[in-house]
């Protein structure tokens, strides 16, 4: 089983959405693709996927993924998780595929200050008074052209705070009624992705790496994709997504 986006015939090309691009894959996708992790001086290897190989397809029909979502109880940590972090929201957007629910991802314009190139749930900061659901709907339509309209909203997941971008990320969970037709917007996105949870939970794929040293040691999340990396932030919200699923503890 490939992860990552789906080839779509067997002619070996991928399709996604920006601009409707279909490429060769013989132009050479390799595992992780290209992408250059920044890691420190003495990383060493975590351990393994906090989620047996699923073994029921029917584990990541969209309905299941949804209402075990729902089932979470309220976070009760809606406040930044430290001093000076600013408040930010992603949109998690699931929609039926294939292979059961597939979650819209992007990757990150080359041309952007931070994270450049990097793949990424739509989202960003909150504006003053906003919701983390009115700004995560916001973002998606700035970056995506994903309609408001089109997204019933269903939950939220566990609020993170990043170290290097200073932010509070509140993940919030919402369904489509249909694989959308979505538009990158050039000055930020470079790429949208339609990836099926069902890949990204295949533990071949997963990758947990500990950065620091001793007691400031961190986690740090990966999956290592056919052509793509997903790390960071992004990975971390995932792996919850799939514990959530899979009713495994990240």
């Amino acid at each position: 089983m490939s992860a990552g986006p789906r080839w779509d015939d067997s002619a070996g090309r991928l399709r996604d959405d920006s601009a409707g691009a279909v490429r060769d894959r013989s132009s050479g996708p390799r595992r992780g693709g290209s992408q250059v992790v920044p890691r420190p001086e003495g990383w060493r290897l975590g351990g393994p996927a906090p989620w047996p190989a699923p073994h029921d397809g029917g584990t990541f029909a969209l309905d299941a993924v949804v209402d075990a979502v729902r089932r979470q109880p309220p976070n009760a940590n809606e406040v930044p998780l430290f001093q000076g972090a600013r408040a930010s929201a992603v949109l998690v957007a699931l929609h039926d595929g294939p292979v059961g629910a597939e979650v819209v991802l992007t990757r990150r314009s080359q041309s952007l200050r931070s994270h450049r190139g990097e793949i990424s749930f739509p989202g960003g900061r909150l504006d003053e008074d906003e919701t983390p659901e009115h700004a995560a709907l916001r973002e998606a339509d700035e970056e995506v052209a994903l309609s408001p309209e089109a997204v019933e909203l269903v939950g939220r997941l566990p609020p993170l705070a990043t170290v290097v971008s200073l932010s509070h990320i509140v993940p919030v969970v919402g369904r489509l009624r249909a694989r959308p037709a979505l538009r990158p917007a050039a000055a930020e996105v470079e790429r949208i992705l339609h990836v099926p949870l069902r890949d990204l939970a295949d533990p071949a794929f997963f990758r947990e790496e500990w950065w620091g040293e001793r007691e400031m040691a961190r986690s740090i999340y990966f999956f290592e994709l056919e052509d793509e990396t997903i790390w960071g932030a992004t990975a971390h919200i995932l792996v919850d997504l799939l514990s959530v699923a899979l009713g495994a503890d990240p």
